[in-house]
């Protein structure tokens, strides 16, 4: 997640003057060959054919998965949509134009035009797509899209931005930062990735270490119940409300060459196509392995659209908040978490502090300088990690050159680098006393615990659980990762930029980090 602490800040550094919609209507995107002609088409069962032999089984139990690599989390979304049926429901913070959102956004198109009914929920902060390129997709009569909390950017002119920065200091500041991928109600990938390159080992210069869960039937409901709460809920706009609509004729042509674009091989690796063409196998793989379990009472944690009543101003916490806490107030053995940005207040410090004096281990794997994407948040961890390592909490930070890059980084791109990208944390994991697994999008900080929406999977499974922590613990390993210790840190292996930008982010208050 590109966190952004004052949505005016992210709205002024927007904007520009060739939009995505005119590279791609003006050929500047458009392939030279038709490409789409030439494209393999995918045979083999649906989803809903895929999981009818789990009918019964879906009634109690949840299907669960661990999507640790960021190529894979891909290609199964990407699966997904091409053999759904009926819906295709979709929550995101941040979703971007870049290669990788294009190509979604595609796959989302041509469900459409197979008459899935797609409904697309984006945060208006971080959509990361020009407003027209949205406005053309929501043009066709079975994608709508909305737009949450929009009091900055759809819709707004600079003026409007500035006087809601304003006054209403608390709301612009109040984003939905869950992320949900549900399809036919059936199935669904939840966890920290959003869409974009970063997520999926497609960026040339810096990838995210993330986790995604796949659930099937169980819990699926729950989460199918919450995108209907934030659908229906006033801060939920239709982007054709808050825009004027795009003419029929320019919507048609994006759509044309937008299908031009996904089917060109630059674009989507011909080892992508065939990947995303063995995942029946794939998943049949799972199911013997035993990396998919079917687990009984998983639990879907998600906070109300708005997050509290907003009668605290930047504090009130919310139902995901509470739940995380009150997890560790229960723990017996063992806490290990896994976040990318662990901004801790007294309440916090004090919480673990109590879990370690009752004799709970407690170990957080987080960012450091040189891999962080938010100097910002990096300084207001640096205030309080002395007193985290007082509280009784090890410390490790992720490498910059972690050696597992070279096995968890697997997409067509990275494999023919001769440099990898730097990795960063971007996983939001904790694992309670190796038997209760939590994958969500909380991240260990004040903007998650009071601001942001934020939606967490409580998976009770030992199996499961030992799978996600055997990873953790390479991830602890001197080769990806440093130990700190009071007086020892690697702050100093940072770049000069690095380091002087978490000291500007120090003018930055902790309750907006």
């Amino acid at each position: 997640m590109r966190k952004i602490s004052l949505g005016l800040l992210a709205t002024l550094a927007t904007g520009c003057a060739t939009t995505i919609v005119d590279r791609l209507n003006s050929g500047d995107l458009k392939p030279k060959h038709e490409f789409c002609k030439m494209a393999p088409k995918l045979g083999g069962p649906t989803l809903a054919q895929m999981l009818e032999p789990h009918r019964e089984k879906m009634k109690t139990h949840t299907g669960v998965t661990v999507l640790e690599d960021g190529a894979g989390a891909m290609v199964a979304r990407a699966w997904m949509a091409k053999k759904a049926v009926r819906t295709i429901d979709i929550q995101y913070f941040i979703f971007s134009t870049d290669n990788v959102g294009l190509i979604g956004a595609d796959l989302l198109l041509r469900a459409a035009e197979r008459g899935v009914k797609v409904r697309l929920m984006i945060d208006d902060l971080l959509y990361d797509a020009d407003a027209s390129f949205l406005q053309a997709l929501d043009a066709h009569p079975n994608l709508e899209i909305r737009i949450y909390n929009p009091n900055l950017k759809a819709g707004k002119n600079l003026p409007r931005t500035i006087l809601n920065s304003i006054s209403d200091f608390r709301g612009v500041n109040q984003r939905m930062h869950n992320k949900t991928f549900i399809i036919d109600g059936d199935a669904v990938i939840t966890g920290g990735r959003n869409v974009a390159d970063e997520y999926f080992d497609f960026n040339e210069t810096y990838n995210f270490r993330d986790r995604d869960v796949l659930l099937l039937g169980g819990a699926v409901a729950q989460v199918n119940k919450s995108f209907e709460q934030f659908w229906a809920h006033p801060l939920s706009v239709p982007i054709n409300k808050l825009l004027p609509p795009v003419p029929v004729k320019r919507s048609q042509s994006l759509w044309r060459n937008l299908h031009h674009y996904s089917c060109d091989p630059d674009h989507i690796w011909p080892a992508v196509q065939l990947r995303i063409a063995n995942v029946p196998k794939a998943f049949s793989g799972k199911i013997t392995s035993g990396h998919l379990r079917w687990v009984k009472e998983v639990i879907f944690v998600s906070d109300d659209p708005g997050k509290n009543a907003g009668d605290k101003g930047l504090k009130g916490r919310g139902l995901s908040t509470n739940t995380l806490i009150d997890l560790i107030r229960k723990a017996k053995r063992s806490v290990v978490i896994q976040t990318p940005y662990l901004v801790t207040t007294e309440l916090g410090q004090k919480l673990l502090a109590q879990a370690h004096q009752r004799g709970v281990s407690i170990k957080i794997l987080t960012n450091s300088l040189a891999t962080t994407d938010n100097p910002a948040a990096f300084r207001g961890y640096q205030t309080g990690r002395d007193a985290l390592l007082k509280a009784g909490v090890e410390l490790y930070e992720f490498r910059p050159d972690a050696a597992l890059r070279k096995t968890i980084m697997t997409s067509s791109l990275v494999r023919t680098m001769k440099t990898l990208p730097i990795f960063g944390v971007h996983a939001k994991t904790m694992v309670v006393d190796d038997e209760l697994l939590v994958v969500g999008t909380f991240n260990m900080d004040p903007r998650s615990a009071h601001l942001n929406t934020e939606c967490v999977a409580l998976i009770p499974d030992a199996e499961l659980s030992k799978q996600v922590l055997d990873t953790l613990e390479q991830e602890m390993l001197p080769a990806n990762s440093w130990k700190i210790s009071k007086g020892s840190n690697p702050d100093h292996k940072a770049s000069f930029g690095l380091r002087f930008r978490a000291w500007i982010g120090g003018l930055i208050p902790n309750s907006l980090l």
